[in-house]
């Protein structure tokens, strides 16, 4: 079956193509820089010697043949490529009939798959950041927030022991509170006191512990101690660790100088 399809496609593709290339080399006028651009002509006999072999190929190999042509004849002359791709894929949809529309429908259902993907990310972050914000709104709201011994002017608190920390209008207002945090664990606590913002890497990476990443690094001592995206189910070693939101919020809402306390 496969010797009569080749048999076939071979004597079919060189009548059609023949005849389609020659109809493509009348509508193409000549190249504007015909010493540099390849002509129709040679780009048809090209063409013509890739069919020869196209019936005996699998419909994937067909298709990745037709590809492949229209790739080079768009790279050699794009006024050619526009003239000659109904050729192509009329002699393609000739052996293997329903094989363009079946791939550009594959293609279309892949991207829209990966649209709906991204789309149901954005969801999925914008529902978890709103929940973040209206319980940290309520909490607010209710004014059961205890802001223990941080000073109104400061910017960043931390309540090492509570596990909590917080952003304040320098007012004493507090404008954001963090979802969780970790700081240092047993030996290497983060340091208790008044500091004050004086390093703002976003890209951070810690070499001392094998270039581990520091996104949205606020550093607040002279030792290394920072503000940093990091998981808070761990405690660190003297840094605070905030999650991704709450690490974008701080960065973006703690301008250099901030003041930091630390309890």
């Amino acid at each position: 079956m496969s010797k009569i399809r080749s048999s076939f496609g071979a004597r079919t593709l060189r009548r059609v193509t023949a005849a389609g290339l020659v109809a493509a080399s009348l509508t193409v006028a000549p190249a504007a820089n015909a010493q540099t651009t390849p002509s129709i002509d040679t780009l048809s006999s090209d063409i013509q010697s890739q069919f020869n072999d196209l019936a005996a190929q699998s419909r994937e190999d067909a298709w990745n043949s037709r590809n492949a042509m229209l790739d080079s004849l768009e790279a050699a002359n794009p006024q050619a490529a526009d003239a000659l791709q109904p050729v192509i894929d009329g002699a393609v949809e000739l052996i293997f009939p329903g094989l363009i529309e079946q791939k550009n429908a594959e293609i279309r259902a892949a991207r829209e798959a990966e649209e709906r993907a991204h789309a149901e990310e954005i969801a999925r972050e914008k529902a978890a950041a709103e929940e973040a914000a209206r319980k940290a709104e309520a909490e607010r709201q209710a004014q059961r927030f205890d802001v223990g011994p941080c000073p109104a002017d400061a910017r960043i608190c931390v309540d090492r022991g509570g596990r909590r920390s917080w952003l304040q209008d320098g007012n004493g207002n507090v404008t954001y509170v963090a979802s969780a945090i970790s700081s240092g664990m047993a030996g290497e606590e983060t340091p208790a006191g008044t500091f004050y913002i004086n390093r703002k890497i976003k890209d951070e990476i810690s070499r001392e512990f094998g270039n581990a990443p520091m996104p949205y690094a606020m550093y607040f001592t002279n030792n290394g101690h920072a503000f940093h995206e990091g998981s808070p189910a761990y405690e660190s070693n003297g840094c605070v660790h905030l999650t991704h939101q709450d690490a974008v919020r701080y960065w973006n809402d703690v301008p250099m100088g901030s003041k930091v306390f630390v309890y």
